[in-house]
């Protein structure tokens, strides 16, 4: 009903941000293909929280290397452009061994060897902001042979997952030294590159991308000479597809767009492509205002996930991807919804459990010996979506007299602090304290080590006990057991998640929303485009693209 009612109503006039264009010339350069994006904002290291997006993921595919790729059906499947081999090769400890191609090399000539591996283990365990570091933390020892090009990797653990590991591989002799070390790695560009393409021009001021065939890739060469990825609003898309400025467009479409592309003529057709993220609310259990289980669970019965759903998605294919679970995205093979009736919008909920937890509503709100309840709700200053559902969050609350504010630090502030990354007497973000964050919880990868890494603990050191390796600020030392067998292969995955999802719940911490996604649209004269596999993306297969003269 939601995207009925959208697409019937009228479009604004397309006033601003409109595409970086120029008069399409008599003789169409067919080795050339300009995508439509809704952002090209920065970074763009595919390990970092912060840095997840379109452009992130498709640069990943197109100019890094990766052991492993998913295949059409998302299952892991060797690339033998960069590998050999890739196998256990031991069980007492538990080995696997990885060949590297002889031929396989960074754009500036240098060999991708052993110490690729290494640093790219040693910087995910060491930041408590990465992407699935559960499964590097498994890690005992890596040592290599024959110049770098064979690899063995120990663990502590037997590993199952192990093929979700090494993708995206980042060029160490560049990096290691390099100012802002790891987490100043591909901000802004991109030193060296080893995929069909190599990064020509990152403009994000203009909006522009630039992927030029990479002379030096040792393998077969791409079909085009040259992809760029264009920034423009939706209508500045529409408007650069229908006159043929545009081949092809991956962006947040809203209802009304969505519509006006099914009126270009020749048509357009659109696919929706699921991105590897579920755009979640964060309740931070070690936040002082949040740190009771009938508080937090107050916070989210005040809140009509329906309507988040519609703020954020405009009518756009999230609608369809609403997310019911706490771990698997609905694009996923064995997703099922297991949210429970008890979280639900419920503004009589909300009274019920602030008064059991000692809160008194007066006329300015909700208050505990003479202390108002008062949150902080953040959101990346570089998602405009994020934003939106943030204010939408604090909108809602403040309905049942919870006041709420919002900011939008830096993306890379705003994780940093939900890691915490921060030292004791370091200012928090934008001067506040965040109590609730909308955020992109990445979900790609091996199931039991997206698990363990978007809600496990880190390991005990130093004699201190176990602690919190998320964004969600949780460590629970009664259900890390579980978590730790499904990642080691002890117990499977179904029956983790079984145990797990009813916990997570009812811990209260975690609010998904929808699966995030992009329209897919396609200009006639291109062919090769298919929407990729699950949670990839059609960037994938950028190498086959094609473009007629049209």
């Amino acid at each position: 009903m939601v995207v009925l009612t959208l697409a019937a109503c009228t479009p604004a006039p397309r006033l601003v941000d409109t595409p970086v264009t120029s008069p399409v010339p008599e003789k169409v350069d067919t080795g050339e293909l300009v995508v439509g994006v809704s952002s090209v904002a920065g970074g763009y290291n595919p390990h970092h929280l912060s840095d997840q997006s379109v452009v992130t993921t498709a640069l990943a595919n197109l100019v890094l290397p990766s052991v492993f790729r998913p295949g059409a059906d998302g299952t892991p499947r060797l690339d033998d452009t960069l590998m050999s081999s890739a196998s256990v090769t031991d069980y007492d400890p538990y080995t696997v061994t990885y060949r590297i191609r002889s031929d396989a090399s960074w754009s500036d000539t240098a060999p991708i060897a052993a110490e690729d591996f290494v640093y790219l283990w040693q910087e995910i365990i060491d930041s408590t902001g990465a992407i699935d570091a559960a499964g590097y933390r498994l890690i005992s020892d890596i040592t290599a042979r024959d110049a770098g090009k064979v690899v063995e990797v120990v663990f502590t653990d037997p590993y199952p997952g192990w093929r979700s590991l090494f993708t995206s591989l980042l060029p160490a002799h560049l990096l290691k030294d390099a100012p802002g070390g790891w987490d100043g790695a591909l901000q802004t560009n991109f030193p060296a590159t080893a995929g069909p393409y190599a990064v020509k021009a990152l403009d994000t001021d203009r909006g522009e991308v630039v992927l030029e065939r990479n002379d030096r890739y040792w393998e077969e060469p791409p079909k085009l000479d040259r992809i760029v990825l264009r920034r423009a609003d939706n209508s500045g898309i529409v408007d650069a597809l229908e006159a043929g400025h545009d081949q092809l467009a991956l962006a947040r479409l809203d209802a009304v767009s969505a519509g006006e592309i099914a009126r270009i003529a020749p048509p357009v057709p659109v696919q929706t492509a699921a991105r590897p993220s579920v755009l979640t609310l964060a309740v931070r259990p070690d936040r002082p205002q949040l740190t009771e289980r009938t508080v937090r669970a107050a916070v989210i019965a005040a809140l009509d996930r329906d309507q988040l759903v519609t703020v954020g998605t405009a009518g756009g294919p999230g609608v369809e991807l609403r997310s019911d679970a706490q771990v698997l995205a609905p694009a996923l093979p064995g997703y099922r919804a297991t949210q429970p009736a008890s979280r639900r919008h419920s503004p009589a909920d909300v009274v019920t459990l602030l008064g059991r937890s000692g809160y008194t509503r007066t006329a300015t709100g909700w208050t505990r010996e003479g202390q108002p309840l008062d949150l902080v709700v953040g959101a990346p200053a570089e998602r405009e979506t994020a934003q939106l559902v943030a204010r939408e969050v604090a909108r809602q609350l403040a309905a049942v007299g919870i006041a709420a504010r919002v900011v939008t630090p830096p993306a890379d502030e705003l994780y940093a602090q939900l890691s915490g990354a921060q030292t004791d007497g370091e200012e928090p973000v934008d001067g506040d304290t965040v109590d609730l964050a909308v955020i992109s919880r990445p979900v790609n990868g091996d199931q039991a080590t997206v698990l363990a890494s978007n809600f496990g603990c880190a390991p005990a050191q130093d004699g201190q006990g176990p602690s919190p390796a998320n964004v969600f600020g949780l460590c629970d030392p009664g259900v890390q057991p579980t978590m730790d067998a499904a990642l080691t292969g002890a117990l499977s995955v179904t029956d983790a998640l079984a145990a797990i999802e009813p916990l997570l719940w009812d811990t209260a911490v975690a609010l998904p929303l929808y699966q995030e996604s992009e329209t897919l649209a396609v200009r006639p004269e291109v062919s090769g485009v298919a929407v990729g596999p699950p949670l990839v993306g059609p960037f994938a297969g950028a190498a086959s693209w094609q473009r007629a003269a049209g």
